[in-house]
């Protein structure tokens, strides 16, 4: 047992503090559920009022996200700077002077969404969102694989759209302009099913692009975009600030 009754000041504050410590150390990382407030209330010799307003201060702050029925879990990090800009496919394809279609895999509404999805989503309860999976093609090659989560408050037809005939990206535009922009890369293996629709064999190389989109204070779309290593890349072009 940590006894935080030992050392001077709010002991609410010295609770915050612990948490803090955990995630700041990595010892708890992102997305990941802490511990009841019974087991905390027993760690750290504290009462149960203590802990519970340490937590819901954390949570009005930004660090916690507490999903109604499901627990406390470490929140997922804020958008930085995007080092990639969100650009339409479509354009893409046709600045190069070549065709682009598109071939929709699945369009739906999931009621209910995996946990992962429910912290990405920054929920506080399990809540229904739209799904897509849409193969890009460009002069009749696949060359990205786009699987959306879109959060139906801020898009509530997404389900509903012909995707053939406009893009998700335009119709995200009409519908919910976003403000921020979180992107993380990464080298992959093509798993089967991404193999399997982009025309390649599992297992070879590919770039995936993990986004996060926000409208506002709300987060809009959770977006997993795969290329083909061998036809695609992707870069930017912008000037840094001048603390840069």
């Amino acid at each position: 047992m940590i006894r935080l009754t030992e050392t001077a000041g709010p002991l609410y504050e010295k609770v915050k503090d612990y948490v803090l410590g955990n995630i700041g150390s990595g010892n708890w990382p992102k997305d990941r559920r802490l511990p009841s407030e019974n087991e905390l209330v027993s760690t750290l010799g504290v009462s149960r009022m203590t802990v519970h307003r340490a937590l819901r201060e954390l949570t009005s702050e930004g660090h916690l996200l507490r999903i109604q029925g499901v627990g406390t879990f470490v929140a997922p990090p804020k958008p930085q700077s995007a080092l990639i800009e969100i650009r339409n496919i479509a354009g893409e394809i046709a600045a190069r002077g070549a065709r682009h279609r598109a071939e929709v895999i699945v369009l739906e509404k999931i009621r209910n969404p995996a946990l992962d999805l429910v912290v990405a989503f920054e929920f506080t309860r399990r809540r229904p969102v739209a799904h897509s999976i849409i193969v890009h093609f460009e002069d009749d090659v696949p060359v990205q694989l786009e699987e959306r989560f879109v959060n139906p408050a801020l898009a509530p037809d997404y389900h509903r759209q012909d995707f053939v005939a406009t893009t998700t990206y335009d119709y995200l535009q009409r519908a919910t302009p976003l403000t921020e922009v979180e992107h993380v890369i990464s080298a992959v293996a093509a798993e089967e099913m991404a193999a399997r629709h982009l025309k390649i064999r599992p297992g070879d190389p590919c770039l995936l692009l993990h986004r996060r989109t926000w409208s506002g204070a709300a987060v809009a779309t959770v977006n997993k975009l795969t290329y083909v290593g061998s036809r695609y890349s992707l870069g930017s072009r912008y000037a840094p600030s001048p603390a840069a």
